[in-house]
């Protein structure tokens, strides 16, 4: 899969793109990421990227013309091209498994008071990880590229993925490790029994009642 991030400040996703399973699938090849500046595609001799509201208001709203241009150039065939935006589709794991199937994203990072109306225009899609603003859409991004990166064929085993939370609307069960009993709290009997069905059975029990305690919003669905 080809990714392609539009920032402001390419150097936010340094570290957290070059650690843990993101590094082991760029390396492998599973996975190529790239940052584009869109401030080195403005056409302003100061390489400005943002300019006053029409009809006035407080801040700076992003222009058009570098992210258009950015666009523009990186953009496949394949592409699908997403703003991420509190006004977008609330990101879930849903979301996250349709994306990780795609050859190509592209996401725009917002800053400032927000962006000119009409670079809607170019999205695909458009996304929002939750109600609550944040400073710029880098964060947001860095969330979606590592919730899709682990979905991707060959990133971790797919047992893994296919017993997270959030499938089929539960919450995963717990689980437990060495010492069998810590602080006086003990693992429950039936996951050392060695009974693969009886533990299959607790697991769904145990995943929807905690589903149903912690977000009984997801049974609803």
């Amino acid at each position: 899969m080809k990714i392609d991030i539009l920032s402001l400040f390419p150097d936010m996703f340094n570290d957290v793109f070059n650690e843990s399973i993101i590094k082991r699938a760029k390396e492998e090849k599973l996975v190529d990421i790239k940052i584009h500046n869109f401030r080195d595609y403005s056409n302003d001799k100061h390489n400005k990227v943002d300019d006053t509201p029409y009809g006035g208001g407080c801040g700076m709203v992003l222009t058009c013309q570098p992210i258009f241009d950015c666009i523009d150039d990186i953009k496949t065939d394949d592409a699908k091209v997403i703003l991420l935006t509190p006004d977008g589709k609330t990101y879930n794991q849903s979301v996250a498994y349709d994306l990780s199937k795609e050859k190509h994203i592209i996401l725009i990072c917002g800053h400032y008071e927000g962006f000119d109306e009409r670079i809607r225009s170019i999205c695909d899609l458009e996304i929002s990880i939750g109600d609550y603003v944040l400073t710029g859409g880098e964060i947001a991004a860095m969330a979606i590229v590592d919730s899709i990166t682990r979905l991707i064929p060959g990133v971790i085993e797919e047992e893994s993925h296919l017993n997270d939370s959030f499938n089929n609307n539960r919450l995963d069960y717990p689980t437990y490790t060495k010492p069998r009993v810590f602080r006086g709290m003990e693992v429950p009997e039936v996951l050392i029994s060695g009974d693969h069905k009886k533990i299959d059975e607790y697991r769904k029990i145990e995943a929807e009642k905690k589903t149903i305690e912690k977000r009984p919003d997801l049974i609803e669905k």
